[in-house]
């Protein structure tokens, strides 16, 4: 889903999938923690367990009365409404209703408030895709829409995202090279600068980030964003963290994913998980494919939980019932702790565990 999200990041489409019959034998798989997984984390010593939400989601009262226990989730990202197509749909004309109902129950309920992204190719409105810009017309909009985002949220955002690409930052192509997309074919990589000083100037306290995806180990993607972080630093331009989407897929977990936050974190950034799911894929959600998804949790978690600088962890939903992921029954989805249900999955207590 990603490329530098310039200010809060991933087109989270709402998909309502089959539910997911555990097995008879799921009581017996694990052992039920009482504890809500933002307390595992803050006893961790992290900042937040965190989750994206669609207000069009609250009307569910189970869903809800989840969402707003602070044992659960102590912090929230805007999963749609807080991107450009909502919040500049026509050139200089800022809305910012739908986000604000975001915002306001984030300060209601005394949870943080995770920016989205400022800057991304995908769920831009028209008048972007189609624009016909020269590079000073087109530096002009990204910094005006930069700094009026990041502005209008001022002291409410704990970090702020830089994308460009999707919220899945996708401002690069797994090979390492820069995505082709309006900004960089008019910009070059010039307008990734240009996002981060305007969210600068709009909120001096807010970290910046740089989210994207397929970084979760060593590569050549990740490669290509640990050297954009060391010439933005030498540079002089503002960074203070990465964002990683960690959109996993049960049984594949990639083997240096502790190192790489390691080697993040020694270019002196913080680093988040952003994203988190774990879709399963040509496998069945069965007995045993909960256990192994229990499992990937925790090494997720854990690897987190091992680096300093890794500051918290942001679930892209809790429940499979509103989930991006579609689901095909049996093998395909089911990639959130809760079930379709609203019950908790045995990947719940991986979480647990991945902090203990």
């Amino acid at each position: 889903m990603v490329g530098y999200r310039c200010f809060f990041a991933l087109g989270a489409t709402v998909v309502l999938g089959g539910a997911l019959a555990l097995p008879s034998s799921h009581p017996t798989l694990y052992t039920r923690s009482r504890d809500g997984l933002n307390l595992a984390a803050k006893a961790a010593k992290k900042l937040y367990l965190g989750t994206a939400t669609n207000a069009d989601q609250w009307n569910d009262t189970v869903y809800y009365s989840i969402l707003k226990d602070n044992a659960e989730f102590g912090q929230i990202t805007a999963a749609n409404v807080m991107k450009w197509f909502d919040t500049e749909p026509e050139p200089g004309v800022f809305t910012f209703e739908d986000g604000d109902v975001i915002a306001d129950f984030v300060k209601k309920t005394g949870k943080k408030l995770r920016g989205h992204n400022c800057v991304w190719h995908n769920q831009l409105p028209d008048w972007v895709v189609n624009g016909t810009f020269t590079p000073s017309e087109l530096a002009f909009v990204v910094e005006r829409h930069c700094y009026e985002l990041v502005h209008h949220y001022q002291g409410q955002v704990y970090e702020a995202h830089f994308l460009t690409g999707s919220v899945h930052t996708e401002a690069l192509n797994d090979d390492g090279t820069f995505r082709s997309d309006i900004f960089y074919d008019t910009l070059n990589s010039t307008y990734i600068p240009i996002a981060l000083r305007a969210a600068r100037r709009a909120d001096p306290h807010a970290k910046l980030y740089i989210n994207d995806y397929n970084i979760e180990g060593t590569g050549a993607k990740s490669t290509a964003l640990k050297n954009l972080i060391k010439s933005l630093k030498r540079e002089g331009v503002p960074i203070d963290g990465v964002g990683i989407q960690c959109h996993l897929t049960v049984g594949e977990i990639p083997t240096t994913l502790q190192q790489n936050m390691e080697e993040f974190a020694a270019l002196g950034v913080e680093v988040a998980i952003t994203e988190l799911d774990m879709r399963f894929l040509n496998q069945t959600a069965n007995a045993e494919g909960l256990a192994q998804q229990r499992a990937d949790y925790e090494t997720v978690i854990k690897a987190c939980n091992a680096v300093e600088k890794c500051v918290g962890v942001t679930l892209w939903d809790f429940t499979d019932k509103y989930s991006w992921i579609p689901t095909t029954p049996p093998d395909e989805g089911y990639p959130c702790p809760w079930d379709e249900n609203l019950k908790k999955k045995p990947a719940y207590d991986g979480i647990i565990q991945g902090f203990h």
